[in-house]
């Protein structure tokens, strides 16, 4: 045995450390007082990371109306992408824009871009877009929808089903809140995407031949609601009042989603209001790799360390914790030392209060010395002196 090691095991193992931890996820709902909404359902999360801060029937099925859209474009803007092919003209389908409801004015015989299109979808709502979208991309309503149903898939919408690209009635047609926002979430992080649902109006060229054509945003919100990003509204008779927002403050981005809500202006203001302000339970990664106990009367002299669970601490949405720790362990731990025994406690501290406190626990085994594998207190001297060369 190392007669160093021996010595150093004598000093208590009390240590204190400033450090900022990074947040991996988040556990619970944001404790303050929660909004009440309209809304047949809603739901509230972090688009970051996708916890979710609030919620109300947000796994119901339901229709989603013209927010629909969202998926539609998503799929146009992937395509034009890879093709390279977003401002290429091209002339519309008479058959495809023959659709009731709202529209960017499309008519026979227009020449359009991909990217008209997407502003078409996402301001003024154009159900004659998204049908355009679905015959470029599917040939057609039914191959489009396939294409729709397996991109939700991969995105882990498994309460979702798509039967028309742009979100009017029908009885198969449906998705959750939930699922809507697991969408947008996604959708924001294409930067092209993120610039169209911001824009409160664009000045784009379509038409035979193209002109300037003014478009405006339906969404309300990018006007009257401080951070607003986006994203989409809609309505029918069958859906109701059907609203997607995104708002994004101090680097905090907040994707909130309303179905059947006849107050969604109101709901998703208290909703994000809620979002910004609250409070949450959060868990922080904390690790203690490289850490270890000095154990006397083994064959090793030390053995690694662990925590027995992550800390939980209450800190405010998006915001990085910064606590302290503190490890209490005893001097040192006799052979045998068993796996996973409780050897200490680790504290963690934030504004002077302790927040939380964990189990410290052995990572490892380390035998009792016997009779024979003792060496003579010569050697140990011996190595003693050899270690401090």
């Amino acid at each position: 045995m190392n007669l160093k090691r021996i010595i150093s095991s004598f000093t208590a193992l009390i240590t204190a450390c400033a450090l900022t931890f990074p947040v991996y996820s988040e556990t619970g709902e944001p404790e303050s007082e929660k909004p009440t909404v309209s809304a047949q359902s809603a739901i509230l999360i972090d688009a970051e990371n996708g916890t979710v801060l609030f919620e109300k029937a947000a796994y119901t099925e339901r229709p989603m109306a013209s927010t629909t859209k969202i998926m539609t474009t998503l799929l146009l803007l992937e395509d034009a992408e890879q093709k390279g092919d977003f401002d290429t003209e091209f002339t519309v389908d008479s058959e495809a824009i023959a659709v009731e409801g709202s529209s960017m004015g499309l008519v026979d015989g227009d020449i359009v871009t991909k990217r008209a299109l997407c502003y078409g979808m996402m301001l003024p709502s154009g159900n004659d877009a998204a049908n355009e979208t679905a015959f470029i991309l599917g040939g057609g309503v039914d191959g489009f929808s396939e294409m729709m149903n397996d991109k939700a898939f991969r995105l882990g919408m498994f309460k979702t089903h798509f039967v028309t690209p742009s979100g009017l009635h029908d009885d198969d047609h449906y998705s959750t809140a939930y699922d809507m926002a697991v969408l947008t979430a996604y959708a924001l992080k294409n930067p092209a995407f993120a610039e169209i649902c911001s824009s409160e109006s664009i000045k784009i060229k379509y038409g035979n031949p193209p002109y300037d054509r003014w478009l405006s945003n339906t969404n309300k919100l990018l006007t009257l609601y401080d951070g607003c990003i986006g994203v989409k509204t809609g309505f029918t008779d069958e859906a109701g009042r059907c609203l997607i927002t995104a708002a994004e403050r101090d680097g905090v981005k907040l994707v909130a989603v309303t179905l059947n809500a006849p107050d969604d202006w109101n709901d998703h203001t208290k909703m994000l209001d809620y979002g910004f302000s609250a409070e949450t339970n959060t868990e922080v990664k904390f690790d203690l790799f490289g850490k270890s106990a000095d154990v006397v009367g083994g064959t090793d002299d030390s053995v690694p360390i662990k925590l027995q669970r992550n800390p939980v601490v209450s800190v405010k949405i998006g915001e990085t914790p910064r606590i302290a720790c503190k490890i209490y362990m005893d001097k040192f731990l006799y052979a045998p030392v068993t796996q996973g025994k409780v050897i200490g406690r680790a504290e963690f501290i934030s504004n002077g209060n302790v927040v939380d406190a964990v189990d410290i626990l052995t990572d490892g085994y380390v035998e009792q010395v016997t009779k024979k594998q003792i060496k003579p207190l010569y050697y140990v001297i011996l190595d003693y002196f050899k270690s401090l060369v």
